[in-house]
Formats: C-alpha cells, sequence, structure tokens
C-alpha cells in the first residue's frame, strides 16, 4: 500500500511543484504501470496509452473507436489488396526532423526486426504487407499479400518512429534485406532511457522510472491542437483504495479505474466527478487443448482433461457470471456470452446465455470420465484487469465447488506475460479488447490456428486448432465486402462458442475519477490520455 505522504513525494520528484502545477502539470494516478515506452514491446491497454502521448499513428480512433485521420489525412482502397494513404505535410518529430514516408516504411520495418516484443501483434501487421511504394512523397501506396479490409483499423496502433533512431542508407519495405538499415536495430532499453523515444505525439518523455512515476512534457512543437497541460506525471498506485485516497488528498487530479464501491463517496462532494464508460474488453480464460499431459493440470488418468469439450463446458457452466459482475465488479461489467458485447461487427445479434449451472456441470464431468474432478493451477495476474486476482479466486471457488480443485497462481503482469508467451500455464485468466471493433480482433489472435507467417493466432496459447473453424474465419477476414464478412464472422464465433477453447467471462467497464474543475471524456478502449482531459468551463 502506498501511503498518502509516499504519493505526495513521488509526485513532487516529477513534478514543477505544487503551486506551479495547478493548471500546469496534470498528476494522474494508473491502476496498472506501462512495462516499457517501447511502442512495438507489447501490445497492452497500458503501454498503448503511454504510447499515444508521445507517438502518432496514421490512422487514430476516437473514444468511441471511430476512426479519424492521424499522421495520414486520408486514405482509400483502390483495390482487394490496395490502399493508398495521404500523408500529413508540415509535421514535426519532438526533436525537430521532419515526419516523412521513409519513417513509415522503417516503424513496419522495425517491427519485424524486435525479438523483444512479446507476442508479436504489431508484427502481425507488417506480415500481411507485400509492398510499400512511395508517390509524389506525400503519398503511400500499401499492397498486401491478400484482401486486408482491416488494414486502416489496425494501423491505429502501428505507432510511427522516426527512422534516424537507427543507421541506414535509403529506407524501402524489402525485410529480406534489412530495409535498408545499416547499423543495429534499436531495443527496449533505448525507448525506457528516452534516447529513442522520439515521436510526433503531443507529449515528449521526460523520464520513465519502472515502479515509480513517467514525467512527460508538452512538445510545442506538435502538428494537433496544443494540449493544456504542460507536464504530465503518471504514477503507479496499483491498489483501489491509496489510489482514491490520493485524490481526496490532492495528490492526484485524475485516477483511472477507482473501486466501482468507492464512487458513491464522491456523489454530492463537489470538489471531485466521475465518469464510467462501458468496453469492449472482455475477461477470459485460455485453456490448454493442444497438449496432453499439460503441465499444470493433474487428473487421475495422466491425460488432459481440458481436451475434452465435456469438461470445458462444465467450467462454463461452473461459474456464475452475474454473481462476479455485481459481487466482485460491484456492478461495473457486463456478464460476457461471447467476445465482443451485442451490436459490435460480427458478433452474435443475441449470444445466448451461458448459464450458470453447477449440477449440470458435474453430471458432465462424469460424463467424461472425472466424477471424482481432478486438479489444476490458474494463472492470473494480480495487477493488470480490474479486481483481477479477485475474480480468479472467486472462478476457482466456483470450480473447485464441481470437484475441479483449483488454485490460484496470481502474479504481476511483468511476469505473467513472459510465462504465458512462453505457454508454461494450462489455465489462465486474461483480458483483450477488440481495437478494431469488429469479432475478428479477438478471433485473429487468441482462437485461430497458429500461422506466424500471415500473423494469425500468434496469441493462440492454449493449441487451439480446429480446420472447420479456421476454413469459415480465414475466409471472413479476406473478405472485403461488409455483409458477406460479418456472415462469416458470426459463423465463426458461433463455432468458436460450441467449442471453447476460451471461455468468456465479462466485459469491464472503465472509470475515471477526477477533480470538478476537470472535464474527462472516458474512451471504449480504456485508454488514459491526458488529452481527454481539459479543463472545465
Amino acid at each position: 500500500m502506498i501511503a498518502r505522504k509516499s504519493i505526495a513525494a513521488l509526485a513532487a520528484i516529477f513534478a514543477l511543484g505544487m503551486g506551479a502545477a495547478q493548471g500546469q502539470t496534470l498528476r494522474i494516478g494508473l491502476a496498472s504501470e506501462p512495462t516499457s515506452m517501447d511502442p512495438h514491446y507489447h501490445q497492452a491497454t497500458p503501454n498503448d496509452a503511454l504510447s499515444a502521448h508521445a507517438f502518432n499513428t496514421l490512422v487514430s480512433a476516437d473514444a468511441g473507436m471511430k476512426l479519424a485521420p492521424g499522421l495520414a489525412t486520408a486514405w482509400k482502397p483502390l483495390d482487394d489488396t490496395t490502399w493508398e494513404f495521404t500523408l500529413r505535410q508540415g509535421v514535426k518529430f519532438s526533436n525537430g526532423a521532419p515526419f516523412t514516408a521513409e519513417d513509415v516504411i522503417f516503424t513496419f520495418c522495425r517491427v519485424l526486426n524486435n525479438p523483444q516484443a512479446i507476442a508479436g501483434s504489431y508484427a502481425n501487421i507488417a506480415r500481411k504487407i507485400d509492398r510499400i511504394d512511395v508517390k509524389d512523397g506525400a503519398t503511400l501506396v500499401v499492397t498486401t499479400k491478400a484482401p486486408y479490409p482491416l488494414l486502416a483499423n489496425e494501423l491505429t496502433r502501428m505507432w510511427i518512429l522516426w527512422s534516424g533512431i537507427v543507421q541506414h542508407g535509403q529506407i524501402r519495405f524489402d525485410p529480406q534485406h534489412n530495409c535498408g538499415v545499416t547499423g543495429p536495430w534499436p531495443k527496449m532499453e533505448d525507448f525506457n532511457s528516452g534516447k529513442n523515444a522520439i515521436g510526433t505525439g503531443p507529449y515528449a518523455l521526460k523520464s520513465f522510472v519502472r515502479g515509480t512515476a513517467v514525467a512527460l512534457e508538452r512538445n510545442d512543437g506538435y502538428w494537433g491542437s496544443k494540449p493544456a497541460w504542460k507536464d504530465v506525471v503518471m504514477t503507479p498506485v496499483p491498489n483501489a483504495g491509496p489510489r482514491l485516497t490520493g485524490l481526496l488528498a490532492g495528490d492526484f487530479d485524475l485516477i483511472e479505474n477507482p473501486a466501482a464501491r468507492d464512487l458513491k463517496r464522491l456523489d454530492g462532494d463537489k470538489r471531485f466527478k466521475y465518469v464510467v464508460t462501458p468496453s469492449v474488453r472482455v475477461l477470459f480464460l485460455q485453456l490448454d487443448v493442444g497438449r496432453s499431459p499439460s503441465p499444470q493440470v493433474h487428473a487421475p488418468d495422466g491425460k488432459n482433461p481440458l481436451q475434452d469439450l465435456r469438461v470445458r463446458q462444465a467450467i462454463s457452466m461452473a461459474i456464475d457470471r452475474k454473481a462476479i459482475a455485481q459481487r466482485i465488479m460491484d456492478g461495473a461489467a457486463t456478464p460476457a456470452y461471447q467476445f465482443l458485447p451485442d451490436g459490435m461487427f460480427g458478433a452474435l445479434p443475441h449470444a445466448p446465455e451461458l448459464k450458470y449451472d453447477p449440477a449440470a456441470a458435474k453430471k458432465l464431468l462424469a460424463e467424461a470420465g472425472y466424477p471424482d474432478g481432478f486438479a489444476m493451477t490458474l494463472a492470473a495476474t494480480n495487477d493488470r484487469y480490474i479486481n483481477d486476482a479477485a475474480v480468479a479466486q472467486a472462478v476457482a471457488q466456483y470450480l473447485s465447488r464441481i470437484g475441479i480443485k483449483t488454485d490460484v497462481n496470481a502474479m504481476t503482469r511483468s511476469v505473467f506475460f513472459p510465462q504465458r508467451a512462453k505457454r508454461e500455464f494450462s489455465f489462465a485468466m486474461g483480458g483483450w479488447g477488440s481495437d478494431t471493433g469488429e469479432a475478428s480482433s479477438f478471433l485473429t489472435y487468441w482462437v485461430t490456428s497458429l500461422d506466424t507467417a500471415r500473423g494469425l493466432g500468434t496469441s493462440n496459447y492454449g493449441g487451439y486448432s480446429d480446420p472447420e473453424f479456421d476454413k469459415v474465419f480465414r475466409q471472413a477476414i479476406t473478405t472485403v465486402d461488409p455483409a458477406q464478412r460479418e456472415k462469416l464472422l458470426r459463423q465463426s464465433v458461433r463455432r468458436a462458442l460450441d467449442q471453447l477453447p476460451s471461455i468468456p467471462l465479462h466485459f469491464e467497464s472503465s472509470a475515471w475519477a477526477f477533480r470538478s474543475d476537470i472535464a474527462y471524456e472516458g474512451r471504449a478502449d480504456q485508454l488514459t490520455l491526458a488529452g481527454s482531459a481539459k479543463p472545465a468551463r
């Protein structure tokens, strides 16, 4: 627990002083700390939120996830595999260097040459590209290896780097020949130190100290609207109680994810306001269905029970999602019966409820040959998602009631994510925000069979492979016609729910609390941005 004095001390170290800070420095209390200043290290919401301050993407997304111009002022498909992007002119990086098409090409090359990256989610985009041609210096023509209807959506998370951070000759999209780069490719440590943290975003990095704070200063050469705050200090406070205490004590101006049960403490207090925004982040369980035996599952017959569909169905039936949403999440969540909220593109219009039925779950276990159950470990984070450790404990208790003795191994995300990427878990709880706004986002990474060359299944740590699913889904993601693509995506969602290689739990709602002299706009993608906070009128 971080005491009030400690929070104040940390903020004082990085801020300009309390007197000067008023109206100049925005002090933010983070629920989850970014793990790197490298914008291509790990696609995680805290990391993307930090990247959005210092870097830009070709295509942006607003608070409701609607596409908007970024470093590209316009884009359009020329045919099924060719896209044209018009680059914004007059943009400069934080060091004064001009933004050019060469920087975009270098960025696509760098994500393909980043061995420190976790899961390779950024590289998945670049792997789909065949050619990048520059026309008239201000227009990029991108040719993909196959129809890629979501290219513009995917580019909302491809943060553009300055090509000058490496030694190079003429930059060209030629991955087989190092793209013209003649020196070493940049490493994560050089971004964290600030050496390579050179972007076109509204802020520049002052300091990045893991476990302490991130300090940013306004980029006065920013091409867009001038940010309201000269300095921004982001301090990680994983526990909701101390985070709210810091706000009430005046140590923070804005905090993310106050506990829903604590929001009523702010009602009637004219010093503070809050917003609650539904998100597209689904919390889910991923099961190891590709190996037998599996390292953290122990069954009497020595096999991996998770490979049996009846066992997966029993696990789903054993969990009371409504109780978790109301009691553990304090109402700030919605039970999930699919991987994207109703109404989103490709989601089922009315997904059947995944019912809580422990008696039926026990019956299914017996039919599968495990009348006395088995034992396994549920791996989870304790500092990444809202109430993640408490949710994991609740899931374990539900499963233990039907005979599946479940231990919880909750750990910091800096330990969890690398271990999960190495498939060290048999049963893990994770979260995913579908930032493209359609059902293909979750399915691309978590459900479809691994195909690294195509950027598919790169988060499929459970080893699930279903030819019937793959056939329909791969057709869906290369279908340009929206109506046909949505039809195919819904077929894919139904198949994934029928087979349950991953089991949805709930959709988070995000909350932000702040001083009453601040106006804040919550985002469906859960990004906490200094630019979303403005002095109240």
